[in-house]
């Protein structure tokens, strides 16, 4: 008989009875597709399902369709989904993400996209390990960090306030959009710095952490010992401060346990995907207490330092060739977020695997048509002719004009090529942009740039040039 209460649903061709788990799970599923965007939980998430729930040990599986989405979600969204099943549904206390049995295996070479995984104890190491001490990833390292303008601030600030006797600053800041590398600094820091200090005490948690295990605290009387615990701390990094935007009692804690490291001379990092001022809902004199370090911030990578980093992690991926071609590909094309461009790394790298295909251009717009579409910079027209008259140091006006003069007419068809090639108008579209043209001129001119690329070394980096400009 159905309780009061409990809804019907339907489960693989069976009636079952809905329960809290399933309301809570339902609930987490909302917030997560909200979080992460539809794209992103989508392609991961949503194929996730309720498993076995052991109401003794309080242990809750989440069964995805293969064990390589199982472990990119234990990687990726693991202590999320902990801390969600936590804070959700107490009477759940550990989540584990499983492959169903009848999914695929992946091959033993595949490497994921890095996240932070915890060493193997040495033998003997692991009955004295501190069950609270950080498990810092060791490739998340100062020396894999790969140095540009665009990050250099940050690394240095990072690399000083972890092997320094004495620094001029204290909290550090490390402000910028998601997969920039803040998560990088952090462990690279609280590596560091326990090399340089062993024994030295150090915590890290993300804000939202510390908002569930604040809250832990006070339901089980124990504010005491949470407060020990981080203020005792040598070092004290917390990741995403923003998730405490408008947790008033939460806020009050974290003031005063700023207040108190930074007091007894003991070092604070703090990241957040804006700057101090930039966050709404966190109090004034949080705010006022992050101003006073040093605030540094992570801007986009640019096309060379992205080409640095996809060369980086290509020593990391045994076993993969990739084509100066691709590289480049690669860094061109993918620019919202060097996270991304690692995840696209490995997922070419998996793919080619499997599948035994040779890595090319081709093949990486296959496996990656999504991660280029979503990429992509709308350019248009104007832009590409303003961009090429300007290289070929002609007028405008003489993309539209009768000229066929071949100072003009080269780069006229030169625009017209990139018209086809990074835009989505038509041929007619694009001739008619060009002064009235019909669109057989225009497939002549993709044609003949296409042939003298092949001839020309030259035409071919001016193009190239080109495109990096317009895709920058």
């Amino acid at each position: 008989m159905q309780g009061e209460g409990q809804v019907a649903r339907q489960d693989k061709g069976r009636e079952v009875v809905a329960t809290p788990l399933d309301a809570a799970w339902e609930t987490i599923r909302a917030n997560l597709r909200r979080d992460c965007g539809a794209r992103t939980f989508d392609g991961w998430l949503k194929p996730a399902e309720l498993g076995d729930f052991d109401a003794e040990s309080g242990e809750l599986s989440i069964v995805m369709p293969s064990q390589f989405m199982a472990d990119w979600v234990t990687s990726h969204f693991g202590d999320r989904l902990q801390l969600a099943w936590t804070s959700a549904l107490p009477i759940v206390t550990s989540v584990k993400v499983v492959a169903a049995a009848d999914g695929p295996r992946p091959s033993p070479l595949l490497i994921l996209e890095d996240t932070p995984k915890a060493e193997p104890a040495s033998a003997g190491a692991s009955a004295e390990r501190d069950p609270s001490a950080p498990n810092f990833d060791s490739r998340y390292r100062f020396e894999t960090f790969v140095v540009g303008k665009a990050n250099e601030v940050a690394a240095t600030a990072a690399r000083t306030l972890a092997s320094a006797d004495r620094v001029g600053f204290n909290p550090l800041f490390l402000h910028g959009g998601t997969g920039r590398g803040k998560t990088h600094l952090l462990h690279a820091i609280g590596q560091a710095f326990l090399e340089a200090n062993p024994g030295a005490r150090v915590v890290s948690m993300s804000a939202e952490k510390f908002m569930v295990e604040f809250v832990r605290a006070l339901r089980e009387n124990d504010t005491i010992g949470f407060k020990h615990r981080l203020r005792s701390a040598d070092l004290l990094l917390i990741d995403d401060v923003q998730f405490i935007a408008g947790k008033d009692s939460t806020q009050e804690e974290f003031f005063h346990t700023m207040n108190e490291i930074i007091t007894a001379g003991r070092r604070l990092v703090i990241t957040s995907d804006r700057a101090p001022q930039d966050l709404d809902g966190i109090a004034p004199r949080i705010l006022s207490r992050l101003s006073w370090g040093l605030v540094a911030d992570i801007n986009p990578a640019d096309y060379e330092l992205r080409l640095n980093i996809v060369r980086a992690k290509l020593d990391a991926l045994p076993g993969v060739e990739m084509p100066p071609a691709v590289i480049e590909f690669l860094a061109r094309r993918i620019s919202n977020s060097i996270r991304e461009l690692e995840g696209a790394l490995n997922r070419i790298a998996a793919y080619a695997m499997m599948t035994g295909r040779e890595i090319d251009v081709p093949f990486v717009e296959e496996v990656l048509a999504n991660v280029l579409r979503a990429n992509q910079r709308r350019i248009s027209i104007d832009e590409i002719q303003t961009q090429v008259a300007e290289h070929f140091r002609i007028r405008k006006a003489e993309m539209t004009s009768a000229r066929r003069a071949r100072e003009v007419a080269r780069p006229r068809q030169v625009a017209m090529y990139l018209s086809k090639q990074l835009t989505p108008k038509s041929l007619p579209d694009i001739g008619r942009r060009f002064g009235g043209r019909d669109h057989t001129t225009v497939i002549h001119a993709v044609k003949q740039i296409e042939r003298l690329r092949a001839a020309d070394a030259e035409l071919d980096a001016d193009i190239r040039l080109l495109t990096r400009q317009l895709e920058g």
